[in-house]
This record gives structure tokens, sequence and C-alpha cells, in this order.
């Protein structure tokens, strides 16, 4: 369950979205937790005609609700808050076995911890192409400084920008990590004629592969498509900000933790990285997904961020789609089942 340690390891592989499975078969009990109206919708029309009875609640799987799951060996979790330990075991001892995570990404989970408490953990596919679409969006607006314009729209300043835009066609976009979503952010690049090198342990797509020290060097926007492990935490640290090309876009739609914030805001706010896109960011968990209007927000990080006219910052929202909920709550069902058909028939 775990990735071959690598500068730029691959994307975990996933399920691909299957077919809905006949409602003939035994009736399976899941518990959701972590789920909003939405997904509360799909998951009440899907399980029925795949014959899985939900239980649902719109808390986080924890400690003290863990008896929602008494009865129901699986259960699917969102990818918003951090499940702990002490939670897996309780979560063991009133019978869970399966635990599906309705989200690419594992780093809320202990794997290892949940592997001891004898609980399976899977994640499900989703649509590629939400989270794709989502970062090309985000590269086109940084290399045109969108932000600022915006802003300036919003104060009825309607000048020109102080500084010009640039064409795709003229820069080198590094790409790291080619799985599925990597993937498919290369093959929508193809069509705007940049250059592109990509970093990936696994090479897929029919790019030039480097080494990241290289990719950082070489590349005018930097687009981040690999999973948050312990070998890749800090994958962009000082040393690697330092050595990228002056002028130069960060991109992130992978997880917050593999850029160093730390490092890279100093870069930021003296010019000499050009800006970021982030759509997740270090530190996120407890503050994306809520309302803080009427609170103060306590991240430095985030609030110094925020200020910078050439940073571009969204709630971890790259992957919402209707296309790719659907895939995920289709998927944490079928998950369940074949999870309960093979330990049925082995």
């Amino acid at each position: 369950m775990t990735y071959r340690e690598s500068a730029c390891p691959p994307a975990r592989r996933t399920r691909s979205p299957v077919p809905l499975l006949s409602s003939a078969a035994p009736t399976t009990g899941i518990t959701v937790y972590g789920c909003g109206q939405d997904e509360s919708a799909l998951f009440r029309d899907m399980a029925p005609r795949l014959g899985v009875t939900p239980t649902i609640t719109a808390a986080a799987v924890s400690e003290a609700n863990v008896g929602l799951a008494r009865g129901n060996r699986c259960i699917s979790v969102g990818h918003k808050t951090r499940i702990s330990n002490p939670t897996l075991v309780a979560l063991s001892r009133v019978g869970v076995t399966y635990l599906s995570t309705r989200s690419i990404g594992y780093n809320h989970i202990d794997l290892t911890y949940a592997e001891s408490a004898g609980i399976t953990v899977e994640n499900v596919a989703y649509s590629p192409d939400s989270v794709a679409d989502y970062t090309l969006m985000l590269i086109l607006m940084a290399i045109r400084d969108a932000q600022s314009v915006v802003r300036r729209m919003d104060l009825h300043d309607y000048r020109l920008n102080d500084v010009r835009g640039k064409e795709l066609r003229d820069l080198t976009v590094g790409v790291i990590g080619t799985g599925r979503i990597g993937s498919a952010v290369v093959d929508r690049l193809r069509g705007f004629g940049c250059r592109m090198l990509a970093c990936d342990s696994r090479p897929k797509s029919d790019v030039d592969y480097v080494p990241l020290d290289e990719l950082v060097r070489r590349s005018d926007v930097v687009t981040l498509h690999t999973p948050l492990t312990a070998a890749t935490h800090h994958l962009l640290d000082r040393r690697r900000i330092e050595r990228m090309k002056p002028g130069a876009i960060v991109v992130n739609t992978g997880r917050g933790a593999l850029i160093d914030t730390e490092a890279l805001i100093p870069a930021l706010e003296s010019g000499r990285l050009g800006g970021a896109a982030l759509d997740v960011l270090e530190g996120e968990e407890g503050i994306f997904y809520a309302d803080w209007r009427d609170r103060a927000v306590e991240s430095k990080s985030l609030l110094r961020l925020q200020e910078l006219p050439n940073v571009l910052i969204s709630p971890h929202t790259a992957y919402y789609t209707d296309r790719a909920l659907r895939d995920t709550v289709k998927n944490s069902l079928v998950n369940c089942l074949e999870f309960e058909s093979r330990n049925r028939h082995g």
C-alpha cells in the first residue's frame, strides 16, 4: 500500500469508474461519514439500486460517533478531516473492517496503523478531468495576472494592467507527477503548443522526462500532481524554490504540504517568483470548507498569501464537479460491495 520512494513518486493507482452493479445482490450496509447534502442525495439515490443500505451523517467520523457504524463492516469517509488512530481502534471494535475514503489522497489516514487495527483502506477514482480542467484554468489565470485584473475591476479601475500577460506557447511547463490527473493536464497543454517537461518515477506520457531539479530549473510554470507521502513532503523546499527560474509560477492542485510555505512566501514577496496559484495549502485543515466571515482566520500564512497581488488561492475545490462527485459516491459503494464479495468468497 505504499509507494516506492522517489523524488517524483507516481500517482497512486486507483479504481477507474465502473458500471453500477445489479440491485439483485445481497443487501450490504455502509455508514457514510462527513457527507454533505449533495453527496447525501447521491448516496440515497444510488445505494438502493446497488443493494446497499446507507447510514448517512454529516459529522466526520470520530470516537464519539463510531456507534453509527455498528453492524456495518464498511464505512465511507471524506478527506476534509484527519482520522485519528484512536478512532481507527474504536471503529475496529464496533466491527468495521473496510474504510473507503472519498478521495484519491490518503494523507488524512495512517495506513499502517489502520492495517494493524484490522481495517482495509482504499481510495476511489473520479474523473481526472475535474482537477485537470481547474489546473489549466489556474495556469492561464496566473500567466495573465487575472487576480490583479479582477481586483482592479472590483474597484472600478478599468485601466490596462501594469504587467503584460504571457502566452503559453512561449513557456515551458513542468508537470510533477503524471498519473491520471497529471497525464490529463499534459493532454490539455498539448493544444497550447507550450514546451513540456515531466518528472515521475514511472513515465507514462509522451513528454520529456527529466530529474526534478532540472525540471524546476528549466520551467516557467511548475504544476504539482504527485501524492503527499513522507517522501514528497515539502517536495518544493527552500533549496528547490531558490533554483526556480526568476519570475516562474507555481501551481498546486495536489496537496498543500508538497510545498514549503515558509519558503514560498518570501520568494513571492521579493518578486523572485512571478506568482502562485494554490487550490491547496499547508495547514488548510479546519479552515477550508468552513465559513470564516465572522471569525478571525488564525493561519498567518494564508492571510499573508491572500494579501499578495501575485497569488491566487481557492479552497481545495478543483475536484468539485458534478461528474467527479457522482464517480466518488458510486465508487465508494462499489468498492464496499467488492470488499464484501471478496470476503464472502475468500
